[in-house]
Formats: structure tokens, C-alpha cells, sequence
């Protein structure tokens, strides 16, 4: 089984940053894809960004030009850089990663508890 744990969540002001860390542990035999989703109150969930192994990005037009998706393969550890924070930007970030099982290389989907951000003055 694979476990996320997720950190980096809390109170900022409009216009403030956070940083989300999200680190993989299990029998991993490899992830071919990790990111972030959120949920708002009242709000079905949606995807924030990803991150391919090989770098691949792709991220919610709301937050295209704030937010950055990185990763850090040899830690199995994704990060959600979130800069320009807005009130709209407030839910919880939910940690994803899907991959290969060792040593019997059957697939995972996971996901994390998640961590809140609130925006708001």
C-alpha cells in the first residue's frame, strides 16, 4: 500500500504564498504521475496540477500563472508552490499519486488526507 501524507496547508492573506509538500512511502516501484486536487465548500473536486515523472505539467486554468507543480522523483515527494493566493483558491489540496507496485507491479492510485488552505484577511 501507498501512503501520502500532505503538510504546508494553513491561513494566508489574499495576495499571500503557500507551499504544499506531499511525500509518497510503500512499496513503490515507481510513480508515473503526482499532483494536487481541492475541494471548495459547496464544490464538486477539481484538479489543481500534475506532474509526470518526466516533468510533464498541466494545471487548472484558474491557476495557470500562480501556482507551480514540482517534484522531486528520488524523495517520491510533490510540491504545489501557490503564489497570488485568492479567497476563490481556498479547499482542501488533496495529494495524488498513481504508479507501480514492488514487487508484484500492480498498479496504485492514492491519495492523501489532504490539507487546508484558507485565503481570507
Amino acid at each position: 500500500q501507498v501512503q501520502l501524507v500532505e503538510s504546508g496547508g494553513g491561513l494566508v492573506q489574499p495576495g499571500g504564498s503557500l507551499r504544499l509538500s506531499c511525500t509518497a512511502s510503500g512499496s513503490i516501484f515507481s510513480i508515473g504521475a503526482m499532483g494536487w486536487d481541492r475541494q471548495a465548500p459547496g464544490k464538486e473536486a477539481e484538479l489543481v496540477a500534475s506532474i509526470t515523472t518526466s516533468g510533464r505539467t498541466n494545471y487548472a486554468d484558474s491557476v495557470k500563472g500562480r501556482f507551480t507543480v514540482s517534484r522531486d522523483n528520488a524523495k517520491n515527494t510533490v510540491y504545489l508552490e501557490m503564489n497570488s493566493l485568492k479567497p476563490d483558491d481556498t479547499a482542501v489540496y488533496i495529494c495524488n499519486a498513481r504508479g507501480v507496485l514492488r514487487p508484484d507491479f500492480r498498479t496504485f492510485d492514492s491519495w492523501g488526507q489532504g490539507t487546508l488552505v484558507t485565503v481570507s484577511s
